[in-house]
């Protein structure tokens, strides 16, 4: 477990967001980001702490539970999928402990089910990885009811599909036959995918 600590804060001010700071609005500001994927959600916490979020990291739905448990967060920023079990057991713990809160759920399969299942669960919204940090902080801050700005240079969709292939050959612990039949694709053409470089 990593934890970044940062200025003590008290208090969530009503979310009534300043044009020239939205987070200044927030007297607190800890952010849980619970993801399983080190290397992401260490870049992510420096971002974000850079954005003047006090961070905490965790890396498995029981991690989680535990930080909503001790000291639940003013926002949260969920991977769905975590070895242990589903974010969105945390989301819903954290809508029980601090229904204000704000959490943002992460995920690389996107789709309409997952998102309406996120929401009702009490995400303030849903994001597919990998999402940069200025989407994060963007939809974190987002007035209720509206929607973040989309990104400048959102991934194509050749790079959506390449991503979920890569998940779900990971999921397989590499297994390329393994995969090819769960994505019912033929052997072969998963070789030469996997072969190639990440499309832009």
């Amino acid at each position: 477990m990593l934890t970044h600590t940062g200025a003590p804060t008290q208090g969530t001010d009503p979310a009534v967001l300043s044009d020239a700071d939205p987070l200044a609005a927030f007297t607190d500001r800890s952010l849980l980001i619970l993801d399983d994927d080190r290397p992401f959600s260490t870049r992510l916490a420096r971002a974000m702490e850079a954005r003047g979020y006090n961070v905490h990291v965790a890396e498995s739905v029981a991690e989680g539970v535990a930080a909503v448990d001790r000291e639940p967060p003013a926002f949260a920023v969920v991977d769905m999928r975590l070895g242990d079990g589903n974010g969105l057991d945390v989301i819903a713990r954290l809508k029980e402990r601090r229904p204000e809160a704000r959490g943002v759920v992460l995920t690389g399969y996107g789709n309409i089910a997952t998102a309406v299942t996120a929401v009702k669960l009490g995400a303030f919204d849903y994001l597919a990885k990998p999402a940069d940090a200025d989407e994060i902080h963007g939809t974190l801050m987002a007035q209720p009811g509206e929607r973040a700005d989309p990104p400048e240079n959102p991934m194509s969709a050749d790079r959506v599909r390449w991503e979920h292939i890569q998940r779900v050959y990971e999921l397989c612990q590499r297994n390329v036959s393994e995969t090819a039949r769960r994505l019912n694709m033929h052997r072969r053409t998963l070789q030469r995918i996997l072969a190639k470089r990440a499309p832009r």
